[in-house]
């Protein structure tokens, strides 16, 4: 475990060069770039006024004091100078142009307006700057999927002007993606910058890690994660994405570039693992060897460039066709090599195992229905640079089929459709369609064959603490729980509640009086997964996207960068991080590709893996999601994918089976939506058969926020018996789990016998293990905690400069009516009332509000201080369209006080406050 203290130098250092690592260099003619000492830069592009340090929603809401994005960071070095006049111009234009963030939850649009850029501003810029540095900003995020439109996937009209106008008149040009995810990239043809790279959104070091490349201090090693194709059209996901109520995943096992290489070579702009260096490498083979349980390959990486760099040597299978058909490359294993000087080499060793070059046989073509194999055949392997390498280090020939692990059917579809299989021709492969195997077993006749008993034993007084002292086990503390206990521990808490950190997203375990008299503490999870949202304003770090960190390739600098993460979680006492997030990017569209990771489930799995291993040093966990196909925000909470089972099996559970069995998840949230006919919340054969009983996953189980559960299609109330009998161990979110406030069925379920006690004590056991293991539980029982004692010590990270104050003179002989003017509500900004009393004492504080979003699920959450004391948190849903008074106690005030609420997102509006003497 680390001994470290939080050092926010070193985390900043350490994101700085995960930003580096992950800029994706796709066009350097000349070489432009790296740009020499001295260079004069004219930057165009509203982006440098509002960099985007990461996607929108829980993904990406974290405070931070700065953000340094690249205008920062080119202005600050000295090396370089920005053409004042130009930055002036976009100034007086921003200043009538500002910043539009929407109203409410998920609503900021995915860019905003450009400036207009004229053939003359271009040329005036030209005569004075030796280099044009164009940026354009995207994002995206929750509830809503990027478009193939202008101003999403496609640049805007304005953009394209710029472009036009600035590539003409200046002869260097280099472009900056700061984007969540790839876009369109036909305009790089049309007009010809000099240089493109994608930056991504890195977190509050973006900007600075971007400049290490641009300036040369770092050499550029990013590569791509995903296929850049021609046109949206082109990724076979399209024509089945976006749907509300469902999407037939035709594609089947063919995502991203196991479609191109196969069926569509010729449309692809950059293929899969592509990126530039400003040095040149070469990889040549040094041996191949089989091996009992796969193969492993050695290279020799040679620096035969000019400058100091590291390559990303990627190692692909070839296998043979077979009966069930296959993608013409996937990729097994990856590894990235050290800083290596012109001239110098390394050895780099690449492995795959059975395991990992198996295929899924979900209709018994090859004689083994429901069963990984390796079908008889040649397996040719290949290492290098990227998808298209042609450096065949060997090959493994297998005269018979073999089974690699023999499994049983699960989430296979009830629903005919067809599916993508290779057919043969002269010049490759063209795309033929077979039927897709259906079920033959439902979960509920899977569920019957592994019912749990009941643990039986009487009350004899057992804590926590006993199980942790080995003096009961866990089975007999468990035992004593009450139906009304089990039922109770069953239901998460928050958002934002009192019990835990302030500003967090849930609470769970020891959430009533009763079974915190049991010695179960109240463990705190909190959004992720890039940097720690507190929607109390406190200050955490924010960290560059998944997109970006996966294009680093560089498993462990994101250890070493989550690391940080999770003494920065121990230090704010949150034990579990919601997130990685880690579904695949099927289709480029996808809102929340910014969170995940990649095309590929080998390159997500592992990036999730990484993540988890470095938390894991500080005893802190994240929280795997979304468990499984959350591949669309249109309609996520009902909309069902209906898919195969070898496309489940091999390609959407892949990711998740690898941070499981490698990255030791101990949390896992299921999604909103449906999978072939169940909620995955209340999928058995998802979340108990699969996770828990081929993957051996022992940690806990959670829904996302309000979701729903049972069988596709709306329901009128929350059915959490189904979730329960999943296994799936905890309902996340509601305000009381005592009073039942989501007014859920699992008592009435429980009562009829559709839920047993045995499913309860299973989930309940699941429960207080986890807890039982994390620091959340040390602090209560003050032993083993002296991590969290020292990182007490370090000052909060939490200072108030006010957005608006406002003064108010108290009545004083009565009540003061105060209009809601007063106190501005937008996203982000603290706002106060300077109080002055006619006395010391309490005072009511009483604030008439309401929710403005069409966005129902939505939840905006405020926090009242006074005096810099945090007195309550509070927040309305999307469905608080009524006026309502919300009242709180301002206990001990002197004579002059501040009254101060940090909102956490624009919605919520105030009609009036009214504060008022509490007599004694």
């Amino acid at each position: 475990m680390s001994t470290l203290a939080f050092d926010k130098e070193k985390f900043r250092r350490l994101v700085r060069q995960a930003v580096a690592e992950g800029v994706t260099l796709l066009k350097n003619d000349g070489e432009v770039l790296p740009l020499a000492e001295g260079t004069s830069i004219a930057l165009f592009g509203r982006s440098q006024f509002n960099y985007y340090k990461s996607g929108t929603g829980s993904g990406g809401m974290v405070n931070v004091r700065e953000v340094v994005g690249v205008y920062e960071a080119i202005r600050r070095d000295p090396r370089f100078s920005l053409n004042e006049e130009l930055r002036k111009t976009y100034e007086e234009w921003v200043a009538d142009h500002p910043f539009d963030n929407g109203v409410g939850w998920a609503s900021e649009p995915w860019f905003q307006v450009e400036m207009p850029v004229t053939a003359e501003l271009a040329k005036k810029a030209a005569g004075s700057s030796d280099v044009a540095i164009i940026l354009i900003g995207r994002t995206a995020g929750e509830d809503q999927d990027n478009r193939n439109e202008r101003g999403s996937y496609l640049l805007t009209e304005e953009e394209e002007k710029m472009l036009a106008n600035v590539t003409a008149a200046f002869r260097k040009t280099v472009v900056l993606l700061n984007v969540g995810n790839i876009i369109d990239m036909n305009w790089v043809k049309t007009y010809n910058p000099s240089a493109v790279a994608y930056i991504w959104q890195g977190g509050q070091e973006g900007g600075n890690g971007a400049l290490d490349v641009i300036s040369g201090d770092v050499n550029p090693s990013g590569r791509l994660t995903d296929t850049i194709a021609m046109d949206i059209a082109d990724y076979p996901s399209t024509a089945n994405f976006g749907g509300k109520e469902r999407n037939f995943q035709q594609e089947d096992i063919y995502v991203g570039y196991r479609y191109f290489e196969t069926f569509a070579k010729d449309r692809v702009l950059y293929p899969f693992g592509f990126g530039l260096s400003y040095t040149e490498f070469s990889i040549r083979g040094e041996s191949f060897h089989e091996e009992k349980n796969g193969v492993r390959a050695r290279v020799i990486v040679e620096n035969v460039g000019k400058r100091a760099g590291r390559q990303v040597v990627q190692f692909y299978v070839s296998k043979p066709q077979g009966e069930l058909g296959q993608p013409l490359r996937e990729l097994v294993d990856f590894a990235k090599t050290p800083l290596l000087q012109p001239g110098e080499t390394c050895t780099v060793e690449l492995r795959a195992s059975a395991e990992e070059i198996a295929s899924y046989d979900d209709s018994g073509a090859t004689g083994h229905k429901s069963a990984y194999v390796l079908e008889n055949g040649t397996y040719s392997f290949y290492a290098g640079s990227d998808v298209r390498c042609d450096l065949k280090v060997g090959e493994m020939n297998l005269a018979e089929t073999e089974v690699v692990h023999q499994m049983a059917e699960a989430m296979a579809p009830t629903e005919a459709f067809e599916r993508m299989k290779p057919e043969a021709t002269e010049n490759g492969f063209r795309v033929a369609y077979e039927s897709v195997p259906l079920a033959t077993v439902t979960r509920e006749e899977h569920r019957k064959w592994d019912l749990p008993e009941e643990w039986k034993g009487s009350d004899q007084g057992w804590k926590l603490v006993d199980v942790y002292d080995h003096k009961c086990s866990m089975e007999a503390f468990i035992a004593q729980l009450s139906d009304e206990d089990l039922i109770c521990i069953a239901r998460g808490e928050g958002m934002n509640s009192p019990k835990v950190t302030p500003g967090c997203g849930g609470a769970f375990g020891g959430v009533t009086d009763s079974l915190l008299e049991k010695g179960i503490p109240v463990a705190c999870c909190t959004d992720g997964p890039s940097g720690i949202r507190m929607d109390s304003g406190r200050i955490a770090f924010s960290m560059p996207n998944g997109a970006c960190l996966a294009s680093s390739w560089d498993l462990d600098l994101t250890e070493d960068v989550y690391e940080m993460e999770g003494l920065e979680l121990r230090k704010n006492k949150i034990d579990v991080l919601l997130g990685p997030g880690m579904n695949l990017h099927r289709n480029p569209l996808n809102g929340r590709n910014f969170e995940y990771f990649s095309e590929d489930p080998l390159v997500t799995g592992r990036n999730a893996a990484a993540q988890l291993r470095g938390m894991h040093r500080n005893n802190v966990t994240g929280t795997i999601k979304h468990f499984a196909l959350n591949t669309q925000e249109s309609g996520r909470h009902y909309v069902e994918s209906i898919a195969s089972e070898r496309a489940i099996r091999q390609i959407y559970l892949k990711g998740f089976e690898i941070a499981v069995k490698e990255g030791r998840a101990k949390a896992v949230m299921t999604t909103y939506g449906t999978v072939n006919g169940y909620y995955t919340s209340s999928d058995f054969d998802l979340v108990t058969r699969i996770l828990r009983g081929e993957w051996g996953f022992r940690g806990i189980v959670m829904t996302d926020w309000w979701a729903d559960g049972g069988k596709a299609g709306k329901h009128e109330r929350l059915d959490m018996a189904s979730i329960v009998r999943a296994q799936n161990d905890l309902h996340m979110v509601c305000r009381s789990s005592q009073e039942n406030s989501n007014g859920d069925n699992l008592e009435e379920e429980f009562r009829k016998g559709n839920v047993t006690r045995a499913e309860l004590q299973r989930n309940a056991a699941n429960i207080c293990r986890f807890i039982l293991d994390k620091p959340v539980f040390n602090r209560l029982i003050d032993r083993g905690n002296s991590l969290d004692i020292r990182l007490d010590r370090q000052k909060e990270e939490m200072e108030f400069s006010y957005d608006h104050a406002e003064e108010v003179v108290l009545n004083p002989t009565g009540a003061t009516q105060i209009p809601g003017e007063a106190m501005p509500t937008g996203r982000r900004s603290y706002n106060a009332l300077l109080v002055k009393a006619p006395k010391a004492g309490d005072y009511k504080l009483t604030m008439v509000v309401r929710a403005e979003t069409p966005y129902e699920l939505a939840q905006f959450s405020y926090t009242i201080f006074r005096d810099q004391e945090l007195i309550r948190m509070s927040s309305l849903k999307g469905t608080d369209k009524e006026w309502r008074p919300v009242e709180v106690i301002l206990p001990d005030c002197p004579r002059q006080f501040d009254v101060t609420v940090y909102f956490a997102m624009d919605g919520i509006r105030i009609r009036e406050i009214i504060l008022e003497p509490v007599e004694a």
